[in-house]
């Protein structure tokens, strides 16, 4: 297969950034910034540059605000500090070409007294707890569970949005090419979504138009600071991960996708499986149709996608471009192996989170193992 006839490497402008290939690296929790204030360093720097040849890098979860944080270690985007190490992050990946995308994360009730400002309780849309859901607090905590969250007020929500949109701006500051709002896998967004973590009888909760009410702000409000054509969002709409499920996640996500393709954004990000063990009998279709039904913009498939899938996947519309999620974490020349079909590096689990280089920036590239 010569490059001009490989689905993956056919150029595509997402919104309005143009791109080389459509392997996109997924938003990947690694939890290596540095302490105090979890502030991006050289490595983090180092580790974005080596993958700069995917068509787009969309970097890890990254916390708006102190409240926003759920796990030890992972970065934020609310100081000064962190504005000024994620601009080491940019400037890498730029001076490699490459493109880098911010997550924009709040984990709402997967968090922990220990990781929250003045030891408060993680806030929720409701105080249901996450039943098995666990997080760690320090290095050698281990997996902790998760306590019954405090639910939001009413008053707090436009607090919310503000950090959003703050949080937007400082990912300007920091260089990026633009940002992902975390609707996905039990956090703060998708536990509003969904109905089994949104039990309010307010503006916020009940009816869907009332659960999709804070992400659509937050949504504008970040599109306010960007513009819509650098603005995607990603969503689980069947993932279970964090005790998380929904009614009828086919009118959830088909009309949250509609609404998203009425405010312009560039494009969904669908994580179809994933590790949380769900789809074993193949992918959501009726979900992933009613997504692409209602979105007329660029749709990003997501989950346990070999090269070759991603292809067939590509070429009959189920989905326009693939983001690799622990493949990138293993071979940080992903896009040239699959050009060239090359054996994948195996990725080693026990690094993934936390530590230093091992497992991180010591992966080989093609031609050094």
């Amino acid at each position: 297969m010569t490059q001009a006839s490989d689905t993956l490497f056919r150029p595509i402008t997402l919104g309005d950034l143009p791109l080389p290939n459509r392997v996109v690296m997924s938003p990947l929790t690694r939890s290596r910034a540095a302490q105090p204030g979890d502030v991006p360093t050289a490595m983090n720097a180092e580790y974005y540059r080596q993958r700069a040849g995917a068509g787009l890098i969309i970097a890890e979860a990254t916390q708006i605000s102190p409240q926003g944080k759920g796990y030890a270690f992972t970065p934020g985007i609310h100081s000064d500090a962190q504005v000024e190490g994620w601009q080491k992050v940019t400037s890498a990946v730029h001076d490699e070409g490459g493109r880098i995308y911010l997550q924009l994360w709040h984990v709402g009730r997967i968090s922990h007294p220990d990781l929250q400002p003045d030891n408060a309780l993680p806030v929720a849309p409701s105080a249901i707890k996450p039943e098995g859901a666990k997080t760690f607090v320090s290095a050698d905590s281990g997996m902790v569970d998760i306590p019954t969250p405090r639910a939001l007020e009413l008053g707090e929500l436009p607090q919310i949005v503000a950090q959003y949109r703050q949080a937007a701006e400082n990912a300007k500051r920091a260089g990026f090419d633009g940002v992902e709002v975390h609707a996905a896998n039990g956090y703060l967004l998708d536990q509003f979504l969904r109905t089994g973590s949104n039990q309010r009888d307010d503006a916020y909760g009940g009816s869907l138009e009332n659960r999709l009410r804070l992400p659509l702000e937050v949504v504008q409000a970040v599109v306010d600071v960007w513009g819509t054509e650098r603005v995607g969002v990603r969503v689980t709409p069947t993932g279970s991960f964090n005790a998380m499920e929904d009614a009828d996640p086919v009118e959830t996500f088909g009309t949250f996708a509609r609404k998203l393709d009425e405010l312009g954004i560039a494009f969904i990000e669908v994580v179809e499986d994933s590790f949380q063990g769900n789809h074993e009998n193949g992918r959501p279709e009726s979900v992933i149709d009613a997504i692409r039904d209602n979105f007329s913009r660029h749709y990003i498939g997501n989950g346990k996608y070999s090269a070759d899938e991603a292809r067939q996947r590509i070429e009959s519309g189920k989905t326009d471009l693939v983001s690799f999620g622990r493949p990138f974490i293993a071979n940080p020349d992903l896009p040239e192996r699959f050009r060239r079909n090359a054996p994948l590096n195996e990725w080693d689990e026990s690094t993934f989170y936390g530590g230093d280089e091992r497992g991180y920036i010591d992966y080989p590239f093609l031609g050094e193992a």
